[in-house]
């Protein structure tokens, strides 16, 4: 492929990707008027979030297992075709169940224009690019991850946010048909390709399961961070209220600059050098946000992204690049462990929360890094050695 049609691959990934993730993301900010037109609690309210969660941690393995399979843009087409009608289903809801189903179903869905353009990706593209576009990918992650946000509690304003699924809709149905119609076609499969492989082998080779698990910590130490800071910068010394905090957060902007960096560090010092590089980034935000300094805070948050997404990129770029067959289900395996390490690293810096405060998250968080700087060095090792065999 040349230069012109691997930018076109990665505008239209990165599109899908951008869209996918603006519609996980578009009630989150607007949890309380759900809620008061519901008539409902905030337990309830927050369902039209963690339903959509669900559904991908549900269907991302079989998604996987069809990327194997079949071609990539037929799934991608109907994937997109679902998300868009029960966004516009989720618009137009009468009921919060009937909103939670659509929801979850939308939910069901997502891995199509994600974990499956993954597996095109890694198959379309040359090793020596696969990093960049790897970086690339995650950035469309932060990009629709921060737009859903924006675009459902600030860009139309929270009484209108059902005019942000059917903006949403619309923007996912453009991206998946331009997918379907313009992406380019990847190569043959190779017999390897063809005779695929399990999950239960990409799980009991150390050299796939330990990217599994730099996933798992990356994100554990990740949402730790995100989910428990707030708490630190409420209290003193800073006793910040809740809009100047959420300013903050605007540091999650530096995922969507860092991701192409990360990319081309892969290409051209591979995944293990990047990969232990971020983990030391990660390691010195998480040390700055111990300071009584708001400027350090800030600047910890804006560490925080550039270290979690250069490992991020890194472990998914090394992943893709490692397998020969069974990419789909090897994505997939890496999203799941990603997403359970972000759920288990909420619950356990809870507890550390509860036991010391700032400091037993942030204790916590370093354990986590130094595991991941270690799996840095340990990728780097290994390609050293495949590289002399």
């Amino acid at each position: 492929m040349n230069e012109r049609g691997a930018a076109g691959l990665k505008t239209l990934v990165f599109a899908v990707v951008t869209a996918a993730f603006t519609t996980i993301y578009i009630t989150q900010p607007v949890l309380p008027v759900i809620a008061g037109q519901f008539g409902v609690d905030e337990a309830r309210a927050s369902l039209t979030v963690s339903a959509v969660v669900l559904g991908i941690a549900l269907a991302n393995l079989p998604f996987g297992a069809l990327a194997d399979r079949y071609r990539v843009k037929p799934i991608v087409a109907f994937g997109g075709a679902v998300v868009a009608l029960f966004g516009l289903a989720s618009a137009f809801a009468p009921t919060l169940p009937l909103l939670v189903a659509a929801r979850f179903a939308q939910g069901l869905c997502i891995p199509a224009l994600t974990t499956c353009l993954v597996v095109h990706l890694a198959r379309a593209l040359p090793p020596d690019r696969l990093g960049e576009a790897m970086g690339a990918y995650v950035s469309a992650t932060v990009a629709g991850g921060l737009g859903g946000r924006l675009l459902g509690g600030f860009a139309l304003g929270a009484e209108k946010w059902r005019w942000a699924f059917v903006i949403g809709a619309g923007l996912v149905a453009a991206s998946s048909f331009a997918a379907a119609r313009w992406l380019p076609p990847a190569p043959p499969r190779s017999a390897a390709e063809r005779r695929g492989g399990g999950f239960l082998p990409l799980l009991r080779r150390w050299a796939t399961l330990r990217l599994f698990l730099v996933g798992f910590g990356a994100f554990f130490v990740f949402s730790s961070v995100f989910t428990y800071l707030p708490f630190r910068l409420s209290g003193p010394p800073f006793a910040m209220g809740t809009r100047a905090i959420t300013l903050l957060y605007l540091s999650y902007l530096v995922g969507v600059l860092i991701g192409p960096v990360a990319g081309r560090a892969v290409d051209r010092h591979g995944a293990g050098p990047t990969l232990a590089g971020g983990a030391a980034i990660f390691v010195v935000a998480v040390l700055l946000t111990l300071a009584p300094s708001l400027p350090l805070v800030a600047l910890a948050l804006a560490l925080v992204c550039a270290g979690f997404f250069s490992v991020h990129a890194a472990a998914v770029a090394a992943l893709n690049r490692r397998l020969a067959a069974a990419r789909g289900k090897a994505n997939a395996l890496y999203t799941l462990f990603y997403y359970l390490g972000g759920a288990a690293g909420i619950t356990a810096s809870g507890h550390a929360y509860k036991a010391a405060a700032w400091r037993g998250v942030a204790a916590l968080a370093l354990a986590a890094l130094a595991l991941l700087f270690a799996a840095g060095v340990v990728e780097t090792r290994a390609a050293r050695a495949d590289e002399i065999r």
